[in-house]
């Protein structure tokens, strides 16, 4: 079965975009957060115009690869600019978890009004095998909330940006991970963990 995950880069102090992210402003003034993805001379096989050191490319290409349906919310979705009509993957279908309509949705975007489970439910079904991928703070919490996650990436960023969209909101209750693998690079350090059950 397919797993479901997210992997977002976060700064030290959790924060997943800059200060004041919105559309027209896209995440703030956080750009910072992914330098790593140009900073590099490994071009990327999966994202066009990704040039990342070479122990960047190997995480971030093998995560890219894994990846059949990503779900996003509303303020993700609306901050990048409604991702130009696409998606934040070049190949994966995108569904946006919203409880309001979502104006020009294109073929390639899905809304789900109907809650967390559902917007899963539908990307897994487009994913086949492939993983589904979550974005943003709201979605991860949600779906952490309802033990839909499998695993949890940060690819942690060593800067305090003070403020900004947190990536984990308020849990009801703890969430147990397991370390799995960390990478370090030049600009950021990967953090691979599981989600124990």
């Amino acid at each position: 079965m397919s797993k479901v995950f997210s992997a977002h880069a976060v700064s030290v102090d959790g924060y997943i975009t800059g200060r004041d992210p919105g559309p027209g402003r896209g995440l703030g003034d956080g750009t910072m957060l992914f330098d790593w993805y140009f900073d590099g001379d490994t071009p990327s096989h999966v994202f066009d115009g990704f040039r990342l050191t070479e122990p960047s490319a190997q995480v971030f290409d093998a995560l890219a690869a894994r990846v059949g349906a990503v779900v996003t919310g509303r303020n993700t979705y609306e901050d990048s600019d409604r991702f130009g009509g696409g998606g934040p993957h070049p190949t994966a279908r995108l569904f946006v978890l919203s409880h309001r309509a979502a104006p020009e949705m294109t073929e390639r975007q899905t809304l789900v009004t109907s809650g967390i489970a559902d917007a899963i439910a539908a990307a897994r079904e487009v994913a086949g095998d492939r993983d589904v991928g979550l974005m943003g703070g709201g979605v991860v919490t949600e779906a952490l909330e309802a033990g839909l996650v499998d695993e949890l990436i940060l690819h942690q960023v060593p800067i305090l940006l003070g403020g900004g969209r947190p990536f984990f909101h308020e849990l009801p209750e703890h969430v147990e991970l397991r370390l799995v693998e960390v990478v370090p690079a030049p600009g950021v350090t990967h953090l691979h963990y599981e989600v124990v059950r």
